[in-house]
């Protein structure tokens, strides 16, 4: 079963390194264009910015774990395929200088001997190449520890937004989401101080109501922060249940995404829209959110303004959504919250599906060659958040890749096969970045009756 994971993750993280790369490179130059726009925030903004860990775990190079009269004081979890995990059970002083946490006991306590650990808290340390560029943290129990400066009665929970964020899927399978389950798992009744490094401008902006929903108190940022903060302990790492996942058997509360969803309702949900069913007219055509590709490499529906006609003449209220970078995500919300049902073909932008309400009905167009990361990405949370989930698998005749391909070629006939396990650059330009759609509007148009058929009946559940 590992062994399936490894190959698993590894197929997908070549699929988003490539899909990062050039995303991330749009979203510098969007935040870039943007910092004297985004520098004008609302107070609210301004002001963000400012124990149940599994035991101990020893390797053959650590030193053992110190030991107070209640149990260990510093214990980290190194057991886990994504995450590793720390926690510094009593009081703390951060410098941020140097990033390292000292343990902060009575001046007459004394310890066997100097304790020293380092943690890179990203929940991907399977992938080196992403876990180099994630700044590493110290754990001391050195007695030249600064004094503290500012102090905090509550504990730090530490963590990382530098990786693959400025890819939306990521910001939410290796941010978001285990923030969720850590939260959950290690503070479920209790405040926090995030202590967060990377937390660039943009990031904050963006994600504001979220990290306000998960704590009251401003933002440390641990890159540009100056002065020693003290905490009643610190937990450093975020918990991952893998790609796209909350097991509620790993929780103690057993959270699952329901919650989660229900937590995005708190973050977001007070912002004004007018839900469906509360409106003085209701609806009397399903709304469905068409997800636009229309400037981006590849996957784009070429036939885009006649498969909307198709949708209209069947039925649905059809809205077209277009997100970048730049997109407020309250503003997504409403639209997508406010929805009936959902289609897009496959890319990152529909990491928004986490923002459908449950019962609502979730399509995902899955181009040739594509299968396996549409289910890894996105059909199981999907299914987990009780959304009525189909596929529209694209026929040879409805991707581009005929054009340029014979069709009797294995990588049209059998994407599978044509892959086997390798599925290096090459293989993977072929279906991320060559490829587009071209419904078969006929076809297209008789499998959207049955996505009509059952976003009719959620919409009238409403009522």
């Amino acid at each position: 079963m590992k062994k399936q994971n490894l190959t698993t993750v590894s197929i997908c993280f070549v699929f988003f390194v490539f899909f990062f790369m050039f995303q991330s490179k749009y979203v510098s130059l969007v935040s870039n264009s943007k910092v004297s726009r985004s520098t004008i925030i609302d107070q609210g903004k301004k002001d963000l910015v400012s124990k149940s860990t599994k035991n101990w775990v020893l390797d053959h190079h650590s030193p053992p774990p110190l030991h107070s009269p209640r149990g260990r004081l510093i214990t980290c979890d190194r057991s886990h395929q994504y995450y590793d995990l720390c926690s510094i059970n009593g009081p703390t002083v951060l410098d941020p200088a140097t990033s390292t946490f000292f343990l902060q006991g009575p001046s007459t306590m004394t310890f066997p001997s100097m304790f020293k650990e380092k943690i890179r808290p990203y929940p991907r340390k399977f992938e080196n190449f992403v876990m180099k560029g994630i700044k590493e943290l110290t754990i001391t129990s050195a007695p030249q520890r600064p004094k503290c400066e500012i102090q905090h009665n509550v504990p730090a929970l530490v963590f990382s937004a530098g990786g693959y964020t400025g890819n939306f899927w990521h910001e939410f399978n290796d941010g978001f989401i285990p923030l969720f389950i850590t939260v959950s798992s290690v503070f479920p009744d209790q405040d926090f101080v995030l202590v967060i490094s990377k937390a660039r401008h943009w990031w904050v902006n963006k994600y504001a109501e979220l990290l306000q929903a998960f704590s009251k108190h401003p933002i440390i940022n641990l890159d540009n922060d100056t002065v020693a903060h003290c905490f009643t302990s610190a937990t450093l790492g975020l918990i991952s249940h893998g790609f796209m996942n909350i097991d509620p058997a790993l929780i103690p509360n057993s959270r699952t995404f329901i919650h989660f969803r229900a937590f995005l309702e708190k973050a977001y949900g007070s912002h004004g829209q007018i839900h469906p069913s509360k409106n003085n007219s209701p609806l009397v055509r399903p709304r469905l959110v068409l997800v636009s590709r229309r400037d981006s490499l590849g996957r784009v529906i070429n036939n885009e303004a006649k498969a909307k006609l198709v949708l209209e003449k069947i039925g649905f209220d059809v809205i077209v959504f277009e997100p970048n970078p730049g997109t407020p995500l309250n503003e997504a919300y409403a639209i997508i919250n406010s929805s009936h049902a959902m289609v897009g073909v496959h890319g990152a932008a529909l990491t928004h599906s986490l923002f459908l309400r449950p019962g609502s009905v979730f399509v995902q167009v899955v181009p040739l060659g594509l299968d396996w990361v549409a289910q890894v990405c996105f059909a199981k949370s999907a299914r987990a958040m009780r959304l009525e989930y189909m596929e529209y698998k694209i026929k040879a005749e409805e991707s581009s890749l005929v054009e340029k391909y014979n069709k009797n070629d294995l990588l049209i006939k059998d994407p599978v096969a044509f892959r086997g396990k390798n599925w290096s650059e090459d293989i993977m330009n072929i279906y991320l970045k060559e490829q587009n759609v071209n419904f078969d509007l006929v076809r297209f148009g008789e499998y959207f009756k049955q996505v009509y058929k059952k976003a009719k009946q959620f919409m009238d559940k409403e009522r």
